[in-house]
């Protein structure tokens, strides 16, 4: 089994996706976002490496129904949040949020980063750019980042365009 180099990991958080969630904040982020909230997160070294093993039973564990990736930026660590996001999907009815300063075509285009999307239910892309934050905006901190309903885009073979809006 692999390991993740997590900072944390939150229970009941309201604030990283709808409803309550279990969050996985990931070490590590190669875009170093002025006006980040987190860059402390950006130092992989910054974290705890974890089995994959043992955040699976504290998630299996959680009666909450969804679990959410952010950081840092998963990733950064593509190979490991993919076994678990896998694993998630097959033991669990879970669904997963992810969170990345990377855009949908950047990852649609890299055979590395691809590999996690099949198990995302909603990406929420983009960097955080301080120009454009607002504290309206559901689950995002800047307007340019998108919240993409990935598993039927993807399913349905086309590029992604339609922007979720869980309201």
């Amino acid at each position: 089994m692999g390991k993740i180099s997590i900072l944390n990991i939150i229970e009941d958080t309201i604030v990283d996706g709808p409803g309550f969630r279990l969050a996985i904040y990931a070490a590590g982020c190669p875009h170093g976002c002025p006006g980040c909230h987190n860059p402390q997160s950006w130092n992989i070294c910054n974290g705890h490496w974890v089995d994959i093993d043992e955040i699976m039973e504290r998630i299996k564990a959680n009666p909450i129904d969804n679990v959410t990736f952010s950081g840092g930026d998963p990733f950064l660590q593509v190979e490991a949040f993919t076994e678990l996001a896998c694993r998630i999907k097959r033991e669990t009815d879970k669904t997963i949020w992810c969170y990345t300063g990377y855009m949908y075509e950047q990852i649609a285009v890299s055979k590395r980063m691809t590999m996690l999307l099949p198990f995302i239910d909603v990406l929420v892309d983009g960097p955080f750019r301080k120009a454009l934050r607002s504290e309206n905006l559901p689950f995002r901190g800047s307007s340019n980042q998108r919240l993409i309903h990935v598993s039927p885009s993807l399913m349905k073979g086309i590029p992604v365009e339609y922007v979720y809006n869980p309201f």
